[in-house]
Formats: C-alpha cells, structure tokens, sequence
C-alpha cells in the first residue's frame, strides 16, 4: 500500500483537501495528513482524520511515544508528498529549508528519493510574483512537481491563476507521479 502524506496549509481551498484525501483513500493509498496552524482556521483536524482514518498531524512538537521522533518518522513512511493547497509561505519555507513547523520539518527529512509534489493556491499577484516564482524554481530543481493552478475567480475577488487545480487533476497527477 503506497503511504501518501498530504499537507494542509492555510488557504481558502483547505477545504477541498477533504475531497482529496477521500479520493486517495478510495484508490487504496494509506492518507497521512499534516496541517499548518492557519489551515486549521479553514477546515478541521476531526473532518481529515475521519476520511483519512489516520492521526493529523498539527504540531512538530507533538511526540506521541518517546520512542519516535515524530516528523522523522513520518518522512520515512512516505511515499508520496503532497502539498495541497500550497500557500506562498509554504513554498517560500519549502525553498529556503526551514523546519518550524510539521509540514517544512516533515519535508527537510524526506529521502532523496521520495516523490513530492506542490499544488499552489494563492491570489494571482502572489503566485507570479518573482520570488514565488523562484522558490517553485527552486523546488522543482530539487525533485518537486508542480500541479499548477488554474484560471479562476479567486475568493478574493480577482479573476486569473492562482486557484488550486481541481481534485480529479490533482488525484491524475498524484496516480500518474506513481506509475
């Protein structure tokens, strides 16, 4: 059974990780969930552990058992990392190696070798602007994919790029990233 870890983060589409995370569950993958403190105030932990079936994570400070060292053993029971939905805050930490928090801690102990992939969802200025740009550049040059947001009318108001990719493209990109 392929361990999929999907980080939550604090974006108005935190909502639609519920319909991910049950899409992959009914595909057979074991769902590991991790969330940011800001994707918390969107939707909760109880609603992701229901569909998943399994613990969410919250805090990278949480150590269940004295044995474990959580986040590093949640790295390597993964399979396939997925951030989704991807806030610039998220990505810009991704990029610059930081681990304050469990999702960035969880991604700085990956092996080399797992697949991991970004799905962005922020208001347009945000996600062309230079430094996004540079830092989806910098995870894509240390093995990330990108599954790109879509033209829409955002939450904000505004209409352009930047909305997440729909849960069937996300689901798509997840199960071909796995063939």
């Amino acid at each position: 059974m392929t361990t999929i870890t999907i980080a939550v983060t604090g974006s108005i589409s935190a909502y639609k990780a519920a319909d991910i995370i049950s899409e992959l569950g009914k595909l057979g993958h074991n769902v590991t969930v991790l969330m940011t403190e800001s994707a918390q105030q969107f939707i909760t932990p109880l609603t992701l552990q229901v569909l998943s079936k399994n613990p969410v994570h919250t805090s990278v400070m949480a150590e269940d058992r004295p044995d474990v060292v959580n986040h590093i053993a949640l790295a390597k029971d993964t399979d396939l990392f997925l951030v989704a939905p991807a806030t610039a805050d998220t990505i810009a930490r991704l990029a610059q190696g930081r681990a304050n928090d469990i999702i960035s801690a969880v991604a700085l102990a990956l092996p080399p070798t797992t697949k991991k992939m970004i799905a962005p969802a922020m208001n347009t200025a945000m996600y062309d602007n230079l430094l996004t740009q540079a830092n989806i550049k910098t995870l894509k040059e240390i093995g990330f994919k990108e599954i790109e947001p879509r033209v829409a009318l955002l939450a904000c108001g505004d209409l352009g790029r930047g909305a997440l990719a729909t849960v069937a493209d996300i689901v798509s990109a997840v199960q071909a990233s796995l063939d």
